[in-house]
């Protein structure tokens, strides 16, 4: 194919990136640079920034951790199954996907809340409803409903390579004295190692940026840079500059993490 042709391919991803991300970005840069640096000092200043970073990174490593965890797990089991019965369950579990953050926070209310279909059963099954009422609305809840649209998302990216695994490599281990567990650990985790470093930065990089699932669970109380920025652009917020500035740096950190993944999932692909 012509040099040319790959450009006019292109030309219409080219025009989406740069009306929806680069403009949109490049104006909230003027808007934080337009004091010199004097927004990012505000930013640092504040009293809670520091706590919401470390909130921050705590949340996404939890949250990162178990939905990769689990996302593993179940797509290693689709792996297994027969391919129709395997895109059938696909699509049971891509459905989380499309639904927004404030729709799943709403759905784990009335499911975990206080008055919660399954608080209400665990409560006829002799526990304290208002004990799991109340852990929802705690960043350990809000890890748990953040998993509900997490845990696709590694599954999804997992599954593929997972189905294409050669399993006579389990079935060479197991015969010279492997038990399954450590065949699973030092023939199949080493070679999707960098698949689901890629995943695990993915949902890291969505967690980190989200704020409708936790501003419905915990309204602004939690302390996490997301609910940090929107205090700033709400209607008790004033600070226009620092707003922009800590959106910048949400959004730098968020690039980072994919940054991070892309590189595992090449280094996956330079050993195919």
């Amino acid at each position: 194919m012509r040099p040319r042709s790959h450009l006019l391919l292109a030309a219409p991803a080219v025009v989406f990136l740069a009306v929806f991300f680069v403009l949109p970005v490049a104006a909230v840069a003027v808007d934080a640079l337009g004091e010199g640096t004097r927004a990012f000092v505000r930013v640092f200043s504040l009293p809670e920034f520091w706590p919401s970073l470390e909130g921050s990174l705590l949340l996404t490593l939890v949250a990162a951790s178990i939905s990769t965890a689990v996302g593993f797990a179940v797509a290693l089991h689709l792996s297994r199954l027969p391919e129709r019965q395997r895109t059938l369950y696909s699509l049971v579990v891509a459905l989380p996907l499309t639904f927004s953050g404030l729709i799943v926070a709403y759905g784990f209310i009335l499911g975990y809340g206080r008055a919660g279909f399954f608080t209400q059963l665990l409560g006829w099954l002799g526990a304290d409803p208002a004990i799991i009422g109340k852990a929802l609305f705690t960043p350990g809840g809000l890890a748990f409903a953040s998993s509900y649209y997490l845990i696709p998302r590694v599954v999804m990216g997992i599954l593929p390579v997972l189905v294409n695994f050669d399993r006579a490599q389990l079935v060479v281990a197991e015969s010279l004295g492997a038990t399954p567990a450590q065949a699973l650990r030092h023939v199949l985790l080493p070679q999707v190692a960098a698949p689901l470093g890629n995943a695990f930065c993915l949902v890291a990089a969505v967690v980190f940026g989200a704020y409708g699932t936790a501003l419905a669970l915990v309204g602004t109380q939690l302390r996490i840079l997301p609910l940090q920025l929107y205090s700033l652009i709400s209607e008790t917020g004033t600070d226009f500059p620092a707003a922009a500035a800590l959106a910048l740096m949400i959004t730098a950190a968020c690039a980072a993490i994919m940054t991070t993944g892309e590189w595992f999932g090449s280094r996956h692909e330079r050993h195919l």
